[in-house]
């Protein structure tokens, strides 16, 4: 059997589905399955098995063959059986049409229904509910057994050879006994989920003088700014980010992977902690907690009740951004306390 499976294209939604892929990839042991994903979430599946071929789209690319009508084509020579369907956009339902596949998955969202075979009928959004599961529903419907909740991530020897590399460069790997701690400033839904980079600063600050740990500020390209503003803002030898480093999904794995501690966003590597085993505190501002549940038992949530919100908007309505703003510096520092003391450290390398 020839599955196409079409990824979700953000990166935690990418890490939430390994449990539905790991599922699919050991009850079809024997198929062919091709993973369909965006560049900006392949990096998520790096040195995992859950696909035999992977084809990247990227519909406002310059490659011409990952997108439009030639990516259409392309997927139409795969002559896939079945197409399993995470995004619930009209635009994936389409390609999962042209391919050609006999048996279309998905949910019926979007005036697409027409375009899939198997319609899931979806929950209420009215309702808040996590994701993870919702993904597992698939494997459900399409036969797969020994489901479980459990996400799972790997690291490439060139992920660890960089970070490696990094910590060589760095004044703080004189004194590797401190252990470290990381900090995710970023968030690619918007800017309503940002904590400020002078609390960042000033938590990095409280982590290296009272906790004696090397704090590090993971960032993608687009957070290389946020980065450097917390590093001059905390202005500590122990506090350096990756922010002059060829960033990578690889790189912020292995750093995770490594970490005591993670302190982020609700943003995608936030979902690295659980793959990793490594305790992680995220801030909460504009979104439901309940639609990013993992279950993960080293996890504390941390969000500020205010009467306009979770609004699940990119950008404040109101302007106020309180639900960030009023999450203090001290009340995420003690989250961290809580946490190292409920988790021993990793040992030193």
């Amino acid at each position: 059997m020839r599955i196409a499976i079409f990824c979700p294209n953000w990166v935690g939604d990418a890490v939430m589905a390994t449990p539905t892929l790991r599922a699919i990839r050991e009850s079809f042991a024997g198929s062919k399955i091709t993973g369909v994903m965006r560049p900006g979430v392949a990096g998520v599946f790096e040195a995992l098995d859950l696909f035999d071929t992977w084809m990247l789209h990227n519909p406002r690319g310059q490659i011409p063959d990952e997108r439009g009508w030639r990516f259409a084509c392309r997927l139409r020579r795969c002559r896939f059986d079945v197409a399993v369907l995470f995004p619930n956009s009209f635009r994936t339902a389409m390609l999962a049409m042209l391919s050609g596949a006999r048996r279309r998955i998905g949910y019926n969202r979007n005036g697409r229904g027409w375009m899939l075979t198997d319609r899931l009928s979806p929950r209420s959004r009215r309702v808040p509910h996590p994701v993870i599961d919702e993904y597992l529903r698939l494997a459900v419907h399409l036969g797969c057994g020994d489901l479980s909740r459990r996400i799972e991530l790997a690291t490439t020897i060139a992920d660890e050879n960089h970070l490696d590399q990094f910590w060589r460069k760095q004044a703080a790997t004189l004194d590797a006994s401190r252990g470290v701690i990381c900090v995710n400033p970023g968030g690619a839904f918007g800017s309503a989920k940002h904590w400020p980079a002078t609390s960042f600063a000033a938590l990095a600050k409280l982590i290296s003088v009272r906790l004696h740990k090397t704090v590090l500020v993971l960032c993608g390209p687009a957070e290389r700014g946020a980065a450097r503003d917390i590093v001059q803002l905390a202005d500590d030898p122990f506090v350096v980010s990756l922010a002059d480093e060829p960033v990578s999904l690889g790189l912020s794995k292995a750093a995770v992977s490594r970490s005591d501690l993670l302190i982020t966003t609700d943003s995608g590597p936030r979902h690295f902690a659980p793959a990793f085993g490594t305790p992680v505190v995220t801030l909460f501002g504009p979104t439901h907690i309940a639609w990013s549940e993992t279950f993960y038992d080293r996890a504390m949530h941390l969000q500020v009740g205010v009467d306009c919100g979770p609004c699940q908007r990119r950008v404040c309505p109101l302007q106020h951004h309180r639900c960030m703003r009023d999450l203090s510096v001290d009340q995420v520092f003690r989250a961290a306390v809580a946490m190292l003391d409920r988790f021993p450290c990793r040992a030193a390398a």
